[in-house]
């Protein structure tokens, strides 16, 4: 009995221990799935995985993709090593065959990379070929895709607003255009579509006119009826504007339709307020008050784009009206160099709104080439800002910046100590002076013959007004013959 019970412990110590230690086994793998379950098994997704990655990058490789990019592509895109190769290269195919251009299929692939999905892109193969559009452009394709993979809508969604555009009259180009801009249309009923162009049909616009103001500004099909373009339309009528000039307007730049309700009327008022010379304001007006008005509402766009504020954007053109007068191009080509080269803030247009009413080649770029060869050569103490670069006039400016320094004066260009070529030949001057003719003995007694009273009451005459006047006649009567007066 005392044998028995010292040989049942040692038995249940090892059944305790090994029941002990597949406990802790499976706690450990149970905790590491419950933290993280992708650690969990990762032996041979790991395996699979890299597998999957080799094989896709060879066969980004045989299509043409750049190696530098494929690795970075493939490790944010994880979801692409889950798909099989076999399927991934059926998916190329089926893209190179929409349009064979490796610009094209880079473009696709990056953009969307969900897009490789074989079983999502076999139903689009023969349907571009349905809509009978023979020159989609890439971009459309892209749209086209990326829109229909994000709200996991069907070919046959697309097909079906292709076709009601073609429907209402809209040309090939304009549809194209369309879904570049606004790839969004493929969302929109038929009901929609037709009343945007019935209001501008109403409007007085010929369905020419109509398909060449989609083909423009594609992404006026954006506005709703009721919401944007009647009140719009509405408040260009209450401005005195009539639907002629109206009309004109629009054919002219079609962007007028994306305008906000009241930003032609916040135009107008800045510039009836502007305080300037008679001359600029007539300039700014001489293309019409429409036209004007939509002018400083595109500048307005240009500043803000840059980060200023609506408010700022509108102090610095009120501040600054000719800038009005320069094309859009100019001023991004100022401000660029504002920014990038002359390392200013944007902010300080608002300080020194001068800046974009100056002549960029003769003005700008001379005083900072200046500027900038005398703080490279340690000449300038103190730092010149911008209202420093542009505020002198031309003369304080090279006074105080270029004459000092006889070096700057090719920099500054205006001041070169360039020969100036003659219009005329050397000499031609001499041909322009008038010619001399000596006095005849006829010529004074003919002088000699004046009454001398007339004389004697001309020097009394100037006597009080003209010192000098009357010296001289006196003198000159001095000198006439006795009898001449007598």
């Amino acid at each position: 009995m005392a044998i028995r019970t010292l040989g049942r412990p040692k038995f249940l110590i090892q059944l305790n221990s090994i029941h002990n230690f597949n406990q802790e086994f499976l706690n450990r793998v149970f905790k590491q799935f419950s933290t993280d379950p992708k650690k969990a098994l990762t032996s041979i997704p790991r395996k699979s995985h890299e597998r999957n990655l080799i094989s896709l990058s060879g066969l980004f490789r045989r299509y043409g993709f750049q190696p530098s990019q494929i690795s970075n592509f493939l490790k944010s895109n994880q979801c692409l090593l889950n798909l099989k190769p076999s399927h991934v290269q059926k998916s190329l195919k089926i893209l190179l065959s929409l349009k064979p251009s490796q610009e094209f299929l880079s473009s696709v692939v990056y953009s969307c990379p969900s897009i490789l999905d074989f079983d999502f892109l076999e139903k689009w193969e023969t349907k571009f070929s349905d809509m009978g559009i023979s020159n989609f452009t890439s971009s459309a394709i892209r749209n086209i895709f990326e829109v229909s993979r994000r709200f996991e809508l069907g070919p046959d969604d697309a097909l079906r607003c292709v076709m009601c555009l073609k429907g209402l009259g809209f040309s090939e180009s304009t549809v194209v255009n369309v879904l570049e801009a606004f790839p969004l249309v493929i969302m929109m009923d038929e009901d929609r579509i037709r009343d945007k162009m019935v209001f501008l049909m109403d409007i007085g616009f010929e369905k020419d006119d109509v398909d060449r103001i989609i083909r423009l500004f594609p992404f006026s099909m954006a506005f709703e009826v009721g919401k944007k373009m009647k009140p719009l339309f509405d408040e260009f009528e209450d401005l005195g504007f009539s639907l002629d000039v109206v009309r004109w307007e629009v054919l002219r730049d079609p962007r007028v339709l994306g305008m906000e309700v009241g930003e032609l009327t916040q135009c107008l008022k800045m510039l009836r307020s502007l305080k300037c010379r008679t001359v600029i304001k007539e300039n700014i007006f001489r293309i019409g008050a429409f036209r004007a008005g939509y002018e400083v509402k595109m500048r307005v766009d240009c500043l803000r784009k840059y980060g200023l504020t609506y408010r700022d954007a509108f102090t610095v053109l009120w501040k600054e009206p000719r800038a009005l007068l320069y094309e859009i191009v100019h001023i991004e080509k100022k401000i660029d160099f504002l920014l990038q080269t002359m390392k200013f803030d944007v902010f300080c247009l608002v300080q020194v709104p001068e800046y974009l009413g100056v002549n960029f080649e003769k003005k700008v770029v001379p005083r900072y080439n200046v500027i900038e060869y005398l703080c490279s050569s340690g000449r300038l103490g103190d730092e010149v800002g911008l209202r420093g670069l542009i505020k002198p006039s031309r003369l304080r400016f090279y006074n105080l910046y270029v004459k000092p320094y006889p070096e700057c004066k090719k920099l500054y260009g205006r001041y070169a100590a360039a020969e100036v070529k003659s219009r005329h030949p050397a000499g031609m001057w001499k041909l322009f002076q008038p010619q001399k003719h000596s006095e005849s003995r006829e010529d004074v007694e003919n002088i000699s013959s004046v009454d001398g009273s007339m004389w004697e009451a001309l020097c009394l005459y100037h006597e009080d007004t003209s010192c000098h006047c009357s010296r001289a006649i006196k003198y000159y009567l001095a000198k006439l013959p006795e009898n001449s007066y007598s």
